[in-house]
């Protein structure tokens, strides 16, 4: 196998490689790149087996073939030559590579492509309409809330609900639920629920803003999504995401409609004080005054600040976990937040005071009991 390219294009495709490479892997081969050069075209894969990524690369083609290489040395010396260099890779025998430019020579092993894992396969391939900015949207306003408890499976990915024109993505780790209903421009060909990997999503995520089409499909096991020349799979998880619905209160009544900044603000600073385990911060409302206030015996520290709100309803005291909170704020897209309450031991719910066009954002906070 032989072929050249240049410094910027080897450059950019095996910094988006890195992204499925794992950090520990007792699977050493998952830590280099699989080559294949072909008359047709090359492309360059990596895999951690939970998320795969196939990149075109733009070669002069001398010798066809397959081969991996070390990830991260292509990269590491890729990185460090001059913008303007050519690089021409050639593996022989035994997979021993030579990476030449016109300023040196460099030698390094590779292993037999064999050992490589095979791409995922998609089966019942279906394609789902949906924009690059769309799905995008829909992963901002949710992944936060993802579960980190693997002994929970379904609740580790964010759940797309697909209906004909309209998308539905929940979030929930059991302290935290997130709800996000957007229409869809695009009649949705595919209708059903697919649970995807936080993981995958943190990379969506970064490779999504700016693209105007993304392609994304659903099979059995995996789902794909292809950019320009650029394809992401990721696994699918196989579990059965509760029913969020159900744990929606409709009866929340009271009701605090405050400056969303200025809250997210006035916790940041009032959970400085607060216990480092607990994160315990509470909402004294009454409709005379609204304050945030915390205490510490650990260490005697306390708290207080006043809030300038709108409270309609009965007196309340309720206690949170400060880093949960300041996590749903923080994702909310409004000047101001409607909250909408009914006692000290059930969820709260969080709105935006003006909902987004053709989208309706809920999100749901579990109170913590306060010390006496």
């Amino acid at each position: 196998m032989k072929f050249s390219t240049t410094k910027p294009e080897l450059q950019t495709a095996l910094q988006k490689l890195s992204k499925a490479t794992p950090t520990r892997s007792t699977l050493p081969i998952l830590n280099y790149v699989l080559f294949s050069v072909e008359e047709s075209g090359t492309t360059l894969r990596t895999t951690d087996l939970e998320i795969t990524i196939v990149v075109e690369l733009a070669v002069s083609t001398e010798q066809t073939g397959t081969a991996t290489l070390p990830l991260q040395t292509l990269l590491d010396v890729t990185n460090e030559l001059p913008d303007d260099t050519r690089i021409t890779i050639e593996v022989g025998d035994k997979n021993k590579t030579k990476i030449k430019t016109d300023i040196g020579t460099y030698d390094v092993s590779g292993k037999p492509a064999e050992e490589f894992p095979a791409s995922p396969e998609l089966d019942n391939k279906q394609e789902i309409n949906i924009s690059a900015e769309a799905f995008s949207d829909l992963i901002q306003k949710t992944s936060f809330a993802v579960s980190r408890d693997d002994l929970k499976p379904a609740l580790t990915g964010v759940l797309f609900r697909f209906k004909e024109e309209e998308v539905t993505a929940v979030a929930t780790d059991g302290h935290r639920l997130v709800k996000y209903l957007k229409k869809n421009n695009n009649d949705v060909s595919y209708s059903g629920d697919i649970i995807v990997p936080k993981k995958f999503l943190k990379l969506a995520v970064n490779v999504l803003p700016g693209e105007k089409e993304a392609t994304v499909y659903t099979g059995k096991t995996h789902l794909t999504m292809a950019i320009g020349g650029d394809t992401y799979y990721t696994r699918i998880i196989d579990e059965r995401f509760p029913d969020f619905d159900s744990v929606i209160p409709k009866d929340n009544e009271k009701e605090l409609v405050v400056n969303r900044k200025s809250l997210l603000s006035a916790v940041r600073r009032v959970s400085i004080f607060s216990n480092r385990s607990t994160h315990q911060i509470a909402f004294v409302l009454t409709k005379e005054k609204q304050q945030i206030t915390t205490e510490d015996p650990e260490k005697s520290s306390r708290a207080k600040e006043s809030i300038e709100g709108k409270y309609n309803g009965e007196e309340l005291t309720i206690g949170y976990n400060a880093a949960y909170l300041k996590d749903v704020l923080s994702h909310i897209p409004s000047d101001r937040v409607v909250v909408k309450l009914n006692s000290s031991i059930s969820a709260a719910l969080f709105y935006p005071e003006k909902q987004e066009g053709g989208s309706e954002l809920t999100t749901l906070l579990m109170p913590i009991r306060l010390n006496e």
